[in-house]
């Protein structure tokens, strides 16, 4: 997969027009509220279904520097953008990492780290840079936990043997520190959302952790992407027919930074879900990124039209 399907060949091709001919949806830039880095698509695990493809093998998008991470924070600061989000690959194995979110910190941003939290993040150094973090710098950092289920089982199966142990070492870690923690869960199981809310505040609570899952950016829920998604291509009609608003989809107001494999420089792309598909390149400068994105991707309507998700 590389964000790509099996639907037919011209549906979700167009940007303007859907493969009926009717006026594709498109969303406005309102403004940059989130800025996302991508660290790189180096994970230390592989994942059954992972939307990215993260691997330990797969560099595709290389490691995201310091030195080129720096100016995008310059420039989001003078745009206003609220909060930087970093996800990978797992970011704590980009060497980089704590600097970055130092020097975001240092800039009066919120900081979300999306992690594991395994191994990466579970060496001394990391962990000791991290405990450095203190005051209202540390209040301004949350890590989000990926766990795709609440039992062990159901998420071995997706992250392999050992996975889920290993990350309720690192999330009973976080948890003793006092930093803001958030789990990130995944609806591919088919359960009621009530039913898994209370398993992930019972499994928190088994090391400690009082997790208040009724709380939508504690505890997220995150509908489901496949490559061969086939759902029906968002129109203009749409908004109406759903009762949403272009502002309400993630596109209007964050962007993702990529360094890909090969590239001298990094570039902006529309949003955290669509890293490999070159149409949704927006641009080197986030001013240049500031454009309306047509929604020309299955993802589009799967997990942010029809889903309701964002990744903020």
């Amino acid at each position: 997969m590389a964000d790509g399907s099996t639907h037919p060949a011209a549906k979700f091709d167009h940007p303007h027009t859907t493969a009926k001919g009717e006026k594709r949806a498109w969303v406005p830039m309102t403004g940059l509220d989130t800025l996302w880095l991508n660290s790189g698509t180096l994970c230390n695990i592989a994942c059954e279904h992972c939307y990215i493809e993260s691997t330990p093998t797969n560099d595709r998008l290389i490691y995201l520097s310091f030195d080129h991470a720096l100016p995008y924070l310059d420039e989001a600061k003078e745009m206003g953008t609220r909060e930087i989000g970093i996800t990978g690959g797992e970011p704590f194995m980009n060497s980089d990492m704590l600097d970055i979110i130092n020097a975001a910190l240092d800039r009066g941003f919120e900081v979300l780290v999306l992690t594991n939290a395994m191994k990466p993040m579970m060496r001394p150094r990391v962990m000791a840079g991290l405990q450095a973090i203190t005051g209202e710098r540390r209040d301004r950092l949350t890590l989000r936990v990926s766990m795709d289920h609440y039992t062990e089982e159901l998420h071995d199966e997706e992250r392999g043997e050992g996975s889920f142990a290993r990350a309720m070492e690192g999330i009973k870690w976080i948890g003793e520190q006092g930093f803001d923690l958030a789990i990130a869960g995944r609806t591919i199981f088919g359960e009621d959302e009530a039913e898994a809310r209370e398993g992930y505040r019972q499994t928190m609570k088994s090391v400690g952790v009082d997790l208040d899952v009724a709380d939508t950016k504690k505890l997220v829920l995150f509908a489901e992407m496949r490559p061969n998604d086939d759902p029906p291509e968002i129109t203009t009609a749409c908004w109406g027919i759903l009762n949403k608003k272009p502002s309400d989809i993630m596109c209007a107001n964050s962007r993702m930074v990529v360094h890909r494999k090969g590239a001298e420089e990094p570039v902006v792309l529309s949003c955290t879900l669509l890293a490999y598909d070159e149409r949704f390149e927006m641009g080197r400068t986030l001013k240049e990124a500031s454009k309306p994105v047509s929604l020309n991707h299955p993802w589009c309507a799967t997990f942010c039209v029809l889903g309701g998700s964002s990744c903020s």
